[in-house]
């Protein structure tokens, strides 16, 4: 039994279940279900549907690189079977998903940390801007503590007449 993954979103296509396509040139295609069976006949990239995996390992929204990948991938060689590397196989993969989710959990947080910063910095513009409208501006003139203090820069007269203008 063989879980092989679907064509379009990467997800587990199970045997029995999901879509197979087989080309003139005798290429395979399974989907999971319909909706990627149909976006895949209307020539529809992966890549630029935001639902699947592949967008989303494009614009850093799931790990890409990481060494518990190493272990999904297909292989062709049948192995002699052994109990003991069956049970010790078993044991490895109980691991291995406790590592990847450790790390999925990581990747997702450094993501979060970013976008908390970001917000922050536009709300902070936003109260500058409109400061007006959550205190009455005879208020921002008596109290000088509400409004940032202006920086005064200065030029002198000879450097900015020797400068002449771009045009």
């Amino acid at each position: 039994m063989r879980i092989e993954k679907c064509w379009f979103c990467s997800s587990a296509v199970y045997p029995g279940h999901g879509i197979q396509f087989v080309r003139n040139d005798a290429k395979i295609f399974r989907f999971c279900r319909s909706k990627c069976h149909k976006n895949f006949k209307m020539k529809r990239n992966p890549r630029k549907v935001k639902w699947t995996k592949a967008y989303r390992r494009l614009h850093g929204k799931d790990m890409t690189q990481d060494s518990t990948f190493e272990f999904e991938r297909k292989r062709n060689r049948p192995e002699r079977y052994d109990r003991n590397l069956t049970e010790n196989t078993l044991k490895a993969i109980k691991t291995i998903d406790k590592v990847r989710s450790r790390r999925e959990a990581k990747h997702i947080e450094t993501r979060k940390k970013g976008k908390k910063a970001q917000l922050m910095r536009e709300a902070v513009k936003e109260l500058e801007q409109s400061i007006s409208l959550v205190k009455a501006p005879s208020v921002l003139e008596e109290d000088k503590s509400y409004t940032l203090p202006k920086i005064k820069v200065k030029v002198s007269q000879a450097e900015a007449k020797n400068q002449p203008m771009e045009e």
